[in-house]
């Protein structure tokens, strides 16, 4: 059964994006050879007006063949296009939306997704803010003079990067990153403003790091047909800001352990099924974040760097060399294929640990 939610949920999330490429290119009048989804051998086929519409025997991708685009005029080269309708007859505003479109629906399907979750929960579970409720006896924070009621203005680390936390979130994600160095947290205690320095400590159950203050309760509430919309944005937010944390730590040489591929989004996906369709829905809302995310990526590869050559065509007013768009497309690809086989041996780490 696990299979049959696993591709499911590759099915949503890459129909969707794909949908976004397609419905753009239509409305804006270029000729689509084809919509699939899936890679490799046809299982199914059919021909509508002018495009065909095909399933593929790989589950994993998918893609639009557009006129103007290399992959697309390769595979249809008998197909006759009605002048203006190439993709490089448009305007540079069309096209980078035909390109970003995938990622615009992608947006759209997490928030829908998250709206339908929370109105069917009947409620949102909102971070505190950033006070101190209690301070934990012999922790870093009892040690460094930390005290109930104390408000945290913002908290710096010894490399000098700083955070004003908006809420206990905001926080725990500034310690996860940079809770191996002293932080000097500021807080303001009635109508004083102090500076305190902490050392976090290591919980290695939780694989994170504490100081050891407990924030105030939660506010649960809650969510009808009308605010369930607000509070998937808070929701949609909440998860971007775990996302680019995890990118940040990425591009800067750590977070390769936390790496995910194809093994752990089926795990994943065995798990929140196993949860119930409610938790399961979560997890494509989240999965779809991360695809949007991802293709917002400036490799030439991905909609976010065939958005950044465009804009650099259009400024330097002539196209990027076939050698060098080539060079760059084999680098990124290579890249790509690296990232996979790290997540994947991740995943079948994990698996076994």
């Amino acid at each position: 059964m696990t299979i049959l939610y696993f591709i499911l949920l590759l099915t949503l999330i890459i129909c969707i994006h794909e949908l976004g490429h397609f419905m753009a290119a239509k409305a804006f009048g270029v000729y689509v050879f084809e919509y699939s989804f899936g890679m490799g051998p046809v299982l199914f086929r059919k021909k509508g007006r002018e495009t065909q519409f095909s399933i593929r025997a790989v589950p994993i991708g998918g893609y639009v063949a557009m006129a103007g685009e290399t992959e697309g005029d390769e595979a249809y080269p008998d197909v006759v296009v009605p002048p203006g309708r190439r993709i490089q007859d448009k305007n540079v505003w069309q096209r980078l939306i035909i390109m970003l479109s995938g990622v615009a629906m992608n947006f759209v399907l997490a928030w829908v997704i998250f709206a339908m979750v929370l109105l069917s929960d009947g409620y949102y579970v909102q971070s505190p803010k950033p006070i101190v409720a209690a301070v934990q006896e012999n922790s870093p924070a009892a040690d460094a003079g930390f005290e109930a009621g104390d408000e945290i203005l913002s908290i710096t680390s010894a490399d000098g990067a700083s955070v004003r936390p908006e809420d206990y979130l905001d926080m725990q994600i500034f310690i996860a990153e940079y809770g191996d160095q002293e932080l000097t947290y500021t807080v303001q205690r009635d109508d004083e403003v102090y500076e305190l320095t902490v050392q976090p400590e290591y919980d290695a159950e939780a694989e994170t790091y504490r100081i050891g203050i407990q924030g105030p309760e939660a506010d649960v509430l809650t969510v009808n047909l009308l605010n369930c919309w607000g509070y998937s944005v808070l929701e949609m937010r909440m998860i971007l800001r775990l996302l680019f944390r995890s990118l940040k730590l990425l591009i800067f040489g750590g977070g390769f352990s936390q790496l995910s591929g194809p093994v752990g989004i089926y795990s994943a996906t065995e798990t929140y099924a196993s949860l119930g369709f409610a938790t399961y829905m979560f997890l494509v809302g989240e999965l779809s974040l991360n695809v949007a995310l991802f293709n917002l990526l400036p490799l030439p590869v991905l909609d976010g760097g065939q958005a950044v050559i465009l804009i650099g065509e259009a400024i330097a007013r002539r196209p990027l060399s076939k050698k060098v768009r080539y060079a760059l497309t084999a680098g990124c690809w290579i890249l790509l294929l690296g990232i996979m086989v790290i997540a994947t041996w991740n995943d079948i780490v994990r698996l076994f640990a």
